[in-house]
């Protein structure tokens, strides 16, 4: 699944009328370069080589209070307006800005940089120094910012450097996974796994402060759409299995196995079609509500993950809709992204380790070799036995990412980890991660514990802290990280001040 409407970031350029036109007119050129650069440079791989995360759209140089706020104004009226960056040329006079950063609703990065990357020295003269004030315009309109209590991400450094051009690429992805969650569908087939806590929220507040917009449906909704598949898509999708992946000798060569492979391919396509006809972009399942399916949708769902779409397993539409969002802001970047859960420990002093799986639920886009698809028991759900893709998973640096409600507010929890190479599990037919959490398994568990942190999350081994950082500030959620620095003394700390924080807000 993905979206290719084209995005765009606004390029607003600050100035006055103090300088006269030909100043305003180096302002106007400096800074459509400026955007065309950063344009071509916050791209993403893609089939046809490098694409733009999006277009950043200059616009007329901003002078006056009116243009401010009519520029503020047309950018929240734009749909594919997903952020603005903010950049003062010259001295800009801030009180200029309230009027437009008042009414502003999309995401700010001000850029703190200036045209020139050197000063120079032999020819510098006040002409000069009148165009490239960026030193103290930047200033002003940052003071405004922090007045008002704007939340913004600031760079700093030339726009030509590699490094800055990254920063602003990280933010870019986090505005694209914010945009996708202003209008991100739920499907949820079923409801929560009866009992389970950390699963369930307020699903008003959450459409309220991150735009999920969670439906639920009976599972006989999704066993009839499944029911009116046709013959021949059904043939067809099965042909795919085969030449896409390993098949085990069971599925080939029992009929009962290939009956169970051909009702897996019939999930997938009603679920498909289902998602697709309803505009989702995430869905959840839960193996106590399967009226109306012979099996528990495992393949259908990674197969449906590797083509974008977020998944929660138990009815877990929090995870659901971060691994959406999740897959938007790391589309185009090698490695990949899947529901995932911390099933269970390898406590060996010399070298812990957390072994990630889920029944069947982990998303192939992760995997390190070509998977096999297999057909084996599931023990619990009293259903056939579901077909469902082994692999192991890419090693590197990755991160687990969750979101709760912490009853006042959602909070964000990360933890970085290390991917590692996972020994050979003969018995164990499922899709599984190894991995090394940061600082090491003993402080990450009990911090995660401590901040409440669910065992469901969004895996990744493409995005990194900053991506998830940004998103969680964008959707004004509260932002834990576990990480190689963490202390479990100053994690409680912070829990404390933040419990302080929102209760005060």
């Amino acid at each position: 699944m993905n979206k290719k409407e084209a995005k765009t970031l606004w390029f607003l350029t600050g100035s006055q009328h103090l300088y006269g036109d030909d100043t305003l007119k180096k302002v106007d050129t400096n800074s459509r370069e400026i955007a065309a650069a950063l344009g071509n440079g916050i791209g993403q791989l893609t089939p046809g080589g490098m694409q733009p995360l999006a277009r950043v759209l200059p616009k007329p140089v901003l002078t006056t209070s009116e243009d401010i706020l009519a520029a503020c104004r047309e950018a929240n009226s734009d749909p594919g307006c997903i952020g603005v960056i903010c950049w003062m040329h010259t001295f800009s006079p801030a009180q200029m800005w309230i009027g437009g950063l008042r009414e502003l609703k999309k995401p700010v990065l001000h850029l703190h940089t200036q045209h020139n990357r050197d000063i120079p020295w032999k020819t510098i003269d006040m002409d000069f120094m009148n165009l490239n004030q960026s030193a103290h315009g930047d200033r002003e309109f940052g003071f405004i910012c922090s007045r008002m209590r704007i939340d913004r991400h600031v760079v700093t450094g030339h726009w030509q450097d590699p490094e800055v051009i990254d920063d602003i690429g990280q933010w870019t992805r986090a505005a694209l996974g914010r945009d996708e969650s202003l209008s991100l569908r739920i499907a949820r087939f079923g409801d929560n796994m009866r009992d389970v806590a950390v699963t369930e929220g307020d699903k008003v507040e959450a459409r309220m402060r991150m735009g999920w917009s969670t439906r639920g449906y009976g599972v006989g909704e999704l066993a009839a759409t499944a029911g009116a598949v046709s013959d021949g898509d059904l043939k067809a999708l099965v042909a795919e299995y085969k030449e896409t992946y390993s098949l085990s000798g069971k599925i080939t060569n029992d009929q009962s196995a290939v009956r169970r492979l051909e009702e897996a391919a019939r999930i997938e396509l009603g679920l498909q079609r289902f998602l697709e006809d309803g505009g989702f972009g995430a869905f959840t399942t839960t193996f106590e509500d399967l009226h109306g399916l012979s099996q528990l949708p495992g393949l259908a769902v990674q197969r449906l993950m590797e083509k974008g779409y977020g998944f929660g397993a138990e009815g877990d539409w929090k995870t659901a809709a971060l691994v959406r969002c999740m897959k938007v802001m790391s589309r185009g970047m090698e490695g990949g992204t899947s529901f995932m859960e911390d099933y269970t420990y390898h406590l060996d002093p010399s070298g812990m380790k957390v072994l990630g799986a889920h029944m069947l639920e982990v998303c192939p886009s992760i995997a390190s070799a070509k998977p096999s698809l297999e057909l084996h028991p599931l023990s619990i759900g009293g259903k056939d036995d579901p077909p469902r893709l082994v692999f192991p998973v890419t090693t590197g640096k990755a991160l687990n990412a969750t979101v709760l409600d912490m009853g006042d507010r959602f909070r964000m929890v990360l933890n970085t980890v290390t991917s590692v190479e996972s020994p050979d599990l003969p018995e164990l037919p499922v899709a599984r991660a190894l991995w090394v959490p940061d600082p090491d398994l003993r402080v990450a568990a009990t911090a995660w514990i401590l901040a409440g942190g669910a065992h469901h999350t969004g895996f990744s081994l493409a995005l990194r802290p900053a991506h998830m950082e940004h998103f969680a500030s964008m959707c004004g959620i509260e932002y834990l990280l576990i990480d190689a620095k963490t202390s479990i003394r100053e994690l409680k700390n912070e829990l404390r001040w933040n419990e302080l924080y929102y209760k005060m807000k």
